[in-house]
Formats: C-alpha cells, sequence, structure tokens
C-alpha cells in the first residue's frame, strides 16, 4: 500500500517532470483516487520548496477559481491558491516562448501590491483595502501539466493552482474611491475582443478574494507579506493561446498589458 508521505512525492516528482519537460501527465487523481485537498497542498509545497532551493524566490500568490466561469470550465466549486516565483513575472510586450508551457491560456486580472502584512483567519475586505498599496492590470498565463486540462480541484491545486506566468502593468496607487467591483476588463486575443468582466465577478470584489487568501493560508501557519503582490483572480473564462499569438489584457482605469507568444 502507498502511504501518504509517498503518494506526495512521487506526484510532486511527476508534475516536477511535467513543468521542466513541457510534457504534461494524466491527471493525479486519476492515479490516486485517494488524493484529497490536504495532500494536493502539501504537493504543492513540495515543488514550492523545490524550487527555492534551486535560488527561485517567492515574490507572492495567485487565487484562481475565484469566477463562475473559471469554475463551470473547471467543474469546481470554490477558490484555490498557488505560489508566483520571480522567474515567473514577465515583462509588458514581451515575447514568451509557447514551448515552456504545457497547454497555456490567458485570463485578465487585478495584482496587489500590499503595503502591509494580512495574516487571517479573520481579514476582511477593509483589512484588504487598508494594506494595499498599489493595483495593476495583470494578464496571467494559466498552465496545466495534467493533459488536456482534465482537471479536479485536487489536481489544480497540486499543480500550483495551474501557474504558468504573469505580466504586470504598471502599479497605480490604491485610494478608497476606486471601485474595484465597477472596474471592466477585456481579454484581447490578435486584435479582437474575446472576453469581457467585471470586477465583481471575482467573489463580489477582487478585495475580497484576497481577504479570502489570507484566510486561507492561515491554517498553514502562513500569510501575505508586506511587498508582496497578489493576484486575485480572472474577471473571465480563460482562452486558448498558441504560438504566434499576442495577448492583451485592458482594465478601466488602470491600463493595459501584452504578450506575444513566440
Amino acid at each position: 500500500m502507498t502511504t501518504a508521505r509517498a503518494m506526495i512525492a512521487e506526484c510532486a516528482d511527476l508534475l516536477a517532470s511535467a513543468e521542466d519537460g513541457a510534457s504534461p501527465i494524466p491527471p493525479l487523481t486519476q492515479r490516486f483516487p485517494t488524493l484529497g485537498l490536504a495532500d494536493a497542498y502539501a504537493i504543492q509545497q513540495a515543488n514550492t520548496a523545490r524550487r527555492l532551493a534551486r535560488g527561485r524566490t517567492l515574490v507572492g500568490h495567485k487565487i484562481g477559481l475565484t469566477s463562475a466561469p473559471m469554475q463551470t470550465l473547471l467543474g469546481v466549486d470554490e477558490p484555490d491558491f498557488g505560489c508566483i516565483l520571480d522567474d515567473m513575472v514577465l515583462s509588458d510586450g514581451a515575447d514568451a516562448a509557447r514551448a515552456r508551457f504545457c497547454s497555456p491560456r490567458v485570463e485578465p486580472e487585478i495584482a496587489f501590491l500590499l503595503a502591509k502584512p494580512l495574516r487571517g483567519p479573520d481579514v476582511d475586505i477593509d483589512q484588504v483595502r487598508a494594506a494595499t498599496q498599489a493595483v495593476a492590470v495583470a494578464l496571467e498565463v494559466v498552465d496545466s501539466r495534467i493533459a488536456q486540462w482534465q482537471l479536479t480541484l485536487c489536481d489544480t491545486v497540486a499543480d500550483n493552482a495551474s501557474s504558468g506566468a504573469v505580466v504586470l502593468g504598471d502599479w497605480i496607487e490604491f485610494t478608497d474611491n476606486l471601485d474595484l467591483s465597477g472596474l471592466r476588463a477585456s481579454l484581447w486575443l490578435n486584435g479582437h475582443e474575446v472576453e469581457s468582466g467585471l470586477g465583481s465577478a471575482v467573489l463580489g470584489d477582487p478585495a475580497a478574494a484576497v481577504a479570502w487568501l489570507a484566510n486561507s493560508l492561515a491554517p498553514f501557519g502562513a500569510h501575505i507579506q508586506a511587498g508582496q503582490l497578489v493576484m486575485s483572480g480572472s474577471f473571465t473564462a480563460a482562452a486558448f493561446v498558441d504560438a504566434g499569438d499576442h495577448a492583451a489584457a485592458t482594465i478601466s482605469g488602470l491600463g493595459s498589458v501584452s504578450l506575444h507568444f513566440v
């Protein structure tokens, strides 16, 4: 019988190899039907520790599955979270090698930059707003090391919440009169608007997603640190991209960012 520790180690190795080789694998939950959510976060933590040991730096966090379109897309009913490392942050307008990803999609989001730490378990929207130094339009590249995006919640959690890369726009000073829930985001592919949505799609308010993250980190003995960024979740469903595609995200009042896949 495979022990939980052995299962976690094997799954972490499988995902790490899949990412290093940009070669997707079958769902972990098919291989290990008993794999649960706590196991999935342990797998994620194991691979984060592996990357940190290789010299990477933790710069922030991402929240996934915060909007109804994304939950419907993947057939789940709750958010998840993952880590953002320094080598995942790309420059606005940069070229990104399609070959580094397994099956990339893009989505428009608001990124938060925190001036103060947020520690759960009782963080609320007002505390998030008080702790926020700035916000920015962002384009997230989500990617799945699980073949054909055939995911359960546990699969995507183990896979660092299907993280790929992040493109950040200019940081805009956060003020109390900024209505995050009313901001409109558009996702563009090759000059055509393919998706749009409001900030209210992100748990009613993107700040609510950040509060959810702070509270969800608490059981792990972790918190959002001052100076870290948080990707709060997509306003829309995600769109597939391939080599030759030019993707862009715009958010009213915050600007735009873009990425070219080569």
